[in-house]
């Protein structure tokens, strides 16, 4: 028996040693082919999407047609011959029987028809009376909606109601689209449409935090199809849904660094019509505001004295931004920041993709190994569904080369964290610096919860118990050594979530990938240097030089690593709070045989935290795990609990050190 148990504990580390070997294999091979092979996140439609399509058969072979109720209008005044042989007339007639007697079927039967013609005329090529059908629909369609004269005659309850949404946002879409053909759709232009009986001058003018110069350019939603997103979240109301892309406004703005070049944003632009004044003739100049709204920021307006919900549509601009990532190998840096950690190091930092706010508390996601902030895009999608988390919070993005050992990462993170809070908060006054939650996956839990850490002696003693003055170096080195193991917890952090974290350290970074990664990883040569010239000048002073000499992260992942121990030992900081969500898969998973019960890749021995706040265990890979609906629920949850006792609590300054400042005074 105990010779049988060797023999498969030998295939099995084998078989394990054989399926790491093609990982790291598969690895080369997709840093060496450029990303010939991707993941597509948006596609373009070949026909818009439009509400009105199935209602008014816009896609039949006869041609668009009035819905019934319409139809029945057009009977019931002796229109309905003369809608067949003359649809300009009809309509001219039809706007006649309004000024008589104006009822509410009657508005919405022209406003139909005239979506209809401008549709016709816009096929044609007939761009400048489409323009004017579709100003009239769009006219009519709010008349029909908020003119207190129908008030008595309004059921929202009756289809007909929200047909008259459908067709003010269509009928406003295909306006816009006409008018973009000439390049006059941005914040600051202005317009001028005509509905036939009157001319409305338009003013496009941009209602959020982005500001009008940073509009680089529109895009319809209408034109995409999302396909890299389990989630499309979208809201009904009235408005377009549209998606910006964002230019530089102002390069000496020092928040420039922290959006990404290719950053997408989703709009809602609403026609916002001013009321006729009394007495104004037939033939008269109405002035409108075309308003672009962040959905972000706003999913609901006032409009004639009522609450109205937006159409709005958050998931295509961010799919958008995936795509436009994908095409210019943004997403690249994950294989380069694990393979070659120096060429990662022009774009590694922290990114905004919504503008500062100083009164939303920060998320900072910090991805894991052989990752990038692409990795949170289904779990942010899905967070931002919820209005009181996008009301409350920012999500920033934190990009680091991951074949660094993690405690180097950890340091830089303090950095990037002292720096951005000197730059937003220059005085330290805002307390929802004192909130910020920090949520790591994999390896970036690891880098997550060292920002909260007293080190003592912990870290230095893994080196040497020998006293830090004792040994020799140049300043330079002295001081980096010293801002690796002496530090701080940031006071800046209120909350820390760890997702399928190491927490113990991974055995699937055993002697064969360490080799293999070793191989393949190129660490900057001034870190090897640095770890070579500190054993060789200091003989016999270092008790376990391994800190100095690990040279890879997942060297810096293997449970016997001596930084786990001091990690697990060291003070955490009293104000910061911590949540635990683990990944586990079944018995019979893939992977089952090759790794210990966990979620394939951690054990669930080297995840759980019996010492944290609270702690899901959820049913899912390692590489899944962040994106889980469960996890997003639990996510969701510690969020809105720690909204609640941030507000209730008192703004304090628990530490009197810089964010996360290192012990500088030890050198």
């Amino acid at each position: 028996m105990k010779l049988e148990s060797c023999d498969w504990r030998s295939r099995r580390q084998m078989a394990s040693m054989r399926l790491l070997t093609l990982w790291l294999g598969l690895l080369v091979v997709l840093a060496s082919c450029g990303g010939c092979a991707r993941h597509r996140y948006l596609t373009v439609r070949e026909v818009p999407e439009n509400p009105l399509a199935g209602p008014l058969n816009l896609l039949s072979r006869t041609g668009p047609q009035p819905t019934d109720r319409t139809l029945q209008i057009l009977r019931r005044y002796d229109l309905d011959e003369l809608h067949h042989e003359d649809p300009a007339a009809t309509l001219t007639q039809l706007q006649q029987e309004m000024r008589r007697e104006p009822t509410a079927d009657k508005i919405h039967a022209f406003s139909e028809l005239a979506y209809i013609n401008g549709y016709k005329a816009d096929v044609l090529g007939k761009d400048d009376k489409a323009l004017n059908l579709y100003g009239a629909a769009a006219f009519y369609a709010y008349a029909y909606l908020f003119d207190p004269c129908y008030d008595n005659y309004r059921n929202p309850y009756d289809p007909q109601f929200r047909r008259a949404c459908d067709v003010y946002n269509a009928s406003l879409e295909a306006a816009l689209r006409l008018i973009r053909r000439n390049g006059q759709l941005l914040p600051g232009e202005s317009l001028v449409v005509h509905t036939g009986s009157e001319q409305i001058c338009v003013d496009v003018v941009a209602r959020g935090s982005w500001r009008a110069e940073e509009f680089e350019r529109l895009e319809f939603v209408s034109d995409y199809r999302i396909t890299g997103l389990k989630n499309h979240h979208r809201s009904h109301g009235l408005g377009v849904p549209m998606l910006a892309t964002r230019q530089v406004a102002n390069p000496n703005n020092p928040l420039e660094k922290y959006y990404p070049e290719t950053l997408s944003f989703p709009v809602t632009a609403f026609l916002r019509i001013t009321p006729a004044p009394p007495g104004s003739p037939a033939q008269s100049t109405r002035h409108c505001v075309l308003e672009l709204f962040d959905p972000l920021d706003s999913t609901d307006i006032v409009v004639a004295n009522r609450l109205v919900p937006l159409e709005t549509d958050i998931s295509t601009a961010l799919g958008y931004k995936l795509e436009k990532s994908h095409e210019n190998n943004e997403s690249l840096i994950a294989t380069v920041g694990l393979l070659d950690p120096a060429k990662a190091s022009d774009v590694e930092g922290l990114y905004m993709v919504e503008p500062y706010d100083p009164n939303k508390i920060p998320v900072l996601m910090v991805h894991g190994l052989w990752s990038s902030p692409m990795t949170w895009m289904e779990l942010f999608n899905d967070l931002l569904a919820y209005p009181e988390i996008r009301r409350h919070f920012q999500f920033w993005f934190y990009l680091y080369p991951t074949g660094e050992p993690f405690w180097l990462s950890a340091n830089q993170l303090r950095h990037d964290l002292a720096e951005v809070r000197q730059v937003l908060d220059p005085h330290q006054a805002n307390p929802i610096f004192q909130h910020v939650v920090l949520v790591g996956h994999s390896m970036g839990g690891l880098v997550s919860v060292m920002q909260t850490l007293e080190s003592d002696d912990h870290f230095w003693n893994v080196l040497s118990e020998k006293p830090f003055e004792q040994w020799q170096a140049d300043p330079k080195i002295r001081r980096r050594v010293a801002e690796t193991v002496f530090f701080h917890p940031s006071p800046m952090i209120g909350r820390v979530i760890t997702i399928g974290t190491p927490h113990r350290g991974s055995k699937f970074a055993n002697e064969y990938t360490r080799f293999l990664a070793r191989k393949l990883i190129r660490l900057p040569s001034n870190l090897l240097w640095i770890a070579h010239q500190l054993t060789v000048e200091n003989p016999g002073f270092f008790d376990n030089t391994e800190l100095l000499t690990i040279s890879t992260s997942i060297d810096s992942l293997a449970p016997d690593c001596p930084v786990f121990p001091a990690l697990l030992e060291a003070r955490r900081a009293p104000w910061t709070k911590y949540h635990n969500i683990v990944g586990v898969v079944e018995e019979d998973w893939l992977l089952s045989a090759f790794s210990e019960y966990g979620d394939g890749v951690v054990s669930f021995e080297s995840a759980q935290r019996d010492d944290f706040a609270s702690e899901l265990v959820v049913n899912a890979d390692h590489v899944s795990v962040h994106a889980h609906p469960r996890t997003v629920l639990e996510v969701r949850r510690i969020l809105l609990e720690h909204l609640a006792e941030s507000s209730s609590a008192p703004a304090q300054n628990p530490a009197p050190v810089a964010c996360g400042a290192p012990l500088v005074a030890r050198p």
